[in-house]
């Protein structure tokens, strides 16, 4: 398809019917089927001027206050939906064990950036100011998110650092770091350009509808912060054929540069999106793996 061709009317119709298909029982073919140890709560949280719709996964055997996994789903920020994440949510709350609050962040165009991010560093706080009514751990707080959602996760962890909560750990699926004019200079962008799963076309778009002409792009791209130090440690997970992939290998280095633990796995055979898509690509499994055990390390260092 061809992104830019569309209005944003365009957009926002086949947005919403791709994640109506993504949300379908059919999908899960694709997306894979969630964890039957975990049970699956829709509910919805109110913000101040907004409500946000929560997928919230929790593990049907573990009692008492467990950690809380905020996951963001991918989408380029006008895109995309938290049941496309089901499989790793409702695993990682089963397995690690955890509660999992999956955010249904606002979308561009009608909602362009910094207004994701703003959304979910307030479900964060607020869900870790009412840590008791939803049985979460208050210092046992982790985000997580793919591609676009990394890129969220990313930011509320670098805001995190001033403001709080204090996050144990970041997990950065495929993220999207710069979001500035140089977003598509680097060498995984023109190796990978012809990949389905994220075309240029599309990434571009992502930029145009996300990143208003108003907005300094380099307070959301976190590769473009002057320090990264001081963060939770980090596991960033790439794909060897993702267009994306040197964001993320970036990100790592400036990371470990600026004297934070971070942790970077780059699967080969993989495509962006892949986490979302375990039906057809078979990394997705180790590298599901690899994320339940760097979350139990942060999470439950003693067991």
């Amino acid at each position: 398809m061809d992104w830019e061709a569309l209005t944003d009317d365009q957009v926002i119709l086949v947005r919403d019917k791709a994640n109506r298909a993504a949300s379908s029982p059919a999908a899960r073919i694709v997306t894979g089927l969630p964890d039957r140890r975990a049970h699956l709560e829709e509910t919805s949280i109110e913000l101040p001027g907004r409500r946000l719709k929560l997928r919230v996964h929790r593990p049907k055997l573990a009692r008492g206050n467990l950690p809380l996994i905020v996951s963001f789903h991918g989408g380029g920020f006008f895109a995309g939906t938290a049941a496309q994440n089901d499989w790793l949510n409702s695993h990682l709350a089963a397995r690690c064990p955890a509660v999992v609050v999956a955010v249904e962040y606002r979308l561009a165009p009608e909602h362009p950036l910094p207004q994701p991010v703003e959304d979910g560093y307030d479900t964060v706080v607020r869900l870790v100011g009412e840590a008791a009514g939803w049985g979460v751990d208050p210092g046992a707080v982790v985000v997580l998110g793919e591609s676009a959602g990394g890129t969220i996760a990313a930011l509320i962890a670098l805001r995190a650092r001033k403001d709080g909560p204090p996050l144990r750990a970041q997990v950065l699926n495929y993220p999207a770091t710069d979001l500035t004019a140089t977003m598509t200079d680097y060498p995984s962008i023109r190796e990978n350009a012809g990949n389905p799963t994220l075309s240029l076309s599309r990434l571009r778009t992502a930029r145009k509808l996300s990143v208003p002409p108003s907005l300094d792009a380099r307070v959301v791209s976190p590769l473009k912060f002057d320090s990264l130090a001081g963060l939770p440690p980090a596991l960033i997970v790439t794909a060897a054929l993702d267009p994306l992939a040197d964001h993320g290998r970036r990100y790592a280095e400036r990371l470990r540069e600026d004297g934070t633990d971070a942790r970077l796995t780059c699967y080969p055979r993989a495509v962006h999106s892949f986490l979302s898509v375990p039906g057809l690509v078979p990394a997705a499994r180790p590298a599901r793996r690899e994320i339940l055990t760097f979350l139990r390390s942060r999470l439950q260092p003693d067991s």
